[in-house]
């Protein structure tokens, strides 16, 4: 099974005056590792699936903010 959640190295030059971001992260979509939709697949319930945004927990993917509670950007 494949991450949804990917990450690469960035180059970090040794003249930027920027503290460097070493790590960066990034989700892909998990529709993208399905090449087609199979028939039977398990539902969530309606309630479920409003709250989620889908109908189906195979396409499901999670958002998390990468925002800290207490920032001012909230």
């Amino acid at each position: 099974m494949h991450s949804q959640f990917k990450k690469y190295f960035p180059y970090i030059s040794p003249f930027d005056p920027c503290p460097p971001i070493r790590v960066k992260l990034y989700n892909t979509p998990p529709q993208l590792y399905m090449n087609f939709q199979p028939p039977g697949l398990p539902q969530f319930s309606p309630y479920e699936a409003l709250r989620k945004g889908t109908l189906w927990p195979a396409l499901y993917g999670p958002y998390e903010s990468k925002v800290e509670e207490g920032s001012p950007w909230i």
